[in-house]
């Protein structure tokens, strides 16, 4: 191993040296509860609502419309969830409307909503992975409850016309959710022009640690409570607050606020790296739309491979990578962002994702441009389909091997 690229920002990020300082204090000083009357309390408690208050400032809201959480996925489950309910209760609405390339945290809180007699409708999108607005137009009716739909998705990394699907869902009279995870730190996220009534991020995608995000709800808006406690975030969930974590959280949106800056760079890198690989590498394709995508998205399927070896082999030289999403890398089954854009089932087990950051540079990316096609080769070297597709044979029973396997 001659060096180390980390290209699996999407995944996770490093804690950055601004927010482990940020943090310090909380450690230290800092040590009160929160919710005590004594000095150590209230000097905690003004550190907490400082840390909410540049939040807030941060995403164009009011610091009472922050809600901290553990994650993106506890915020999502937090809105999907509790929105639906709110939405019965007020109107007896029962209908939800998603895409099919939703993180698993939005996918499984509908799944769960359809066995307490929620009704979903799934839209479909693009082949470039942009939502179909026709599909989403003829989905959205007066009986939907809830619109979710993610800001940019965490595989191919699209970006949403959000503000136009809020627009669809308040027309109808639902609430609008998206989940933003993705777009923090790579956007600029201004709640007012989104429209939107609840918006989720999580620390550890920017930089900020693991173990802490956020949910934004309108003002107005009364979700039922995620957590029944000691009446911590205004009630509505229990549980003595994270500052440390949280601190640091203010300190890496407002850090991802100033670095937006930077992005042209990085998209600068995020073409080159589809421009060389593709033209390098027979058969590769790039999943996702060329122009709606975040500056730091790469993901490009190379056929007649499979992902999980190709990842292996980048290991070895040094480069972090992934085939997907982090959170379902354990599965075996092929993405299904991949087979809602139109990958065939046999060929969605051949995409990488890279995803570069403003900490990657010019020779990271030279690297992974000089690594990768090599690699690539030798697997597919190894691979009998390969061989037949040089012959010019027929390949069409690869979904049979594939399935076999």
């Amino acid at each position: 191993m001659s060096r180390f690229v980390y290209a699996d920002n999407a995944a996770t990020t490093a804690v950055s040296p601004e927010v482990r300082e940020a943090m310090m204090p909380a450690f230290c000083e800092l040590y009160g509860n929160p919710s005590s009357l004594h000095k150590k309390g209230r000097d905690a408690k003004v550190a907490l609502d400082g840390a909410r208050a540049r939040i807030a400032a941060t995403l164009g809201c009011e610091p009472r419309e922050i809600y901290f959480t553990s994650c993106g996925t506890e915020s999502d489950n937090w809105a999907v969830k509790s929105g639906a309910a709110l939405m019965k209760r007020k109107s007896g609405r029962t209908h939800i409307v998603t895409t099919k390339i939703e993180h698993h945290a939005v996918l499984n809180s509908c799944a769960a909503l359809e066995k307490e007699g929620y009704t979903v409708t799934y839209v479909g999108v693009t082949p470039e992975g942009i939502v179909n607005m026709d599909e989403l137009r003829a989905a959205v009716t007066d009986e939907t409850a809830l619109v979710a739909v993610m800001y940019v998705n965490n595989e191919i990394g699209t970006i949403q016309p959000i503000a136009e699907i809020a627009k669809i869902a308040h027309e109808h009279g639902a609430l609008m959710f998206t989940d933003a995870v993705q777009a923090a730190g790579n956007i600029k996220i201004d709640i007012p022009a989104l429209g939107v009534d609840m918006l989720s991020v999580s620390g550890h995608k920017l930089h900020a640690p693991k173990g802490i995000g956020l949910l934004y709800v309108r003002r107005g808006l009364m979700l039922p409570n995620l957590i029944d406690g000691g009446g911590q975030e205004r009630g509505r969930r229990g549980g003595t607050e994270n500052l440390p974590y949280i601190l640091g959280l203010a300190k890496a949106m407002e850090i991802a606020d100033e670095r937006l800056a930077d992005n042209p760079r990085v998209a600068k890198m995020r073409d080159r790296l589809i421009d060389e690989l593709t033209s390098k590498i027979p058969y590769s394709y790039l999943n996702g739309s060329r122009t709606e995508r975040v500056c730091g998205n790469v993901n490009i399927r190379f056929d007649f491979i499979e992902g999980e070896s190709l990842l292996l082999w980048l290991d070895i030289a040094g480069i972090a990578a992934s085939t997907g999403s982090a959170c379902a890398s354990a599965s075996l089954d092929p993405s299904h962002v991949m087979l809602a854009i139109g990958v065939p089932h046999e060929k969605a087990h051949g995409s990488l994702r890279l995803s570069i950051s403003h900490e990657t540079t010019d020779e990271d990316v030279d690297y992974i441009i000089e690594q990768l096609p090599p690699i690539v080769k030798k697997l597919r070297d190894m691979s009998p389909l390969w061989e037949e597709a040089q012959r010019g044979g027929d390949t069409e029973h690869w979904g049979k091997v594939s399935k076999i396997r």
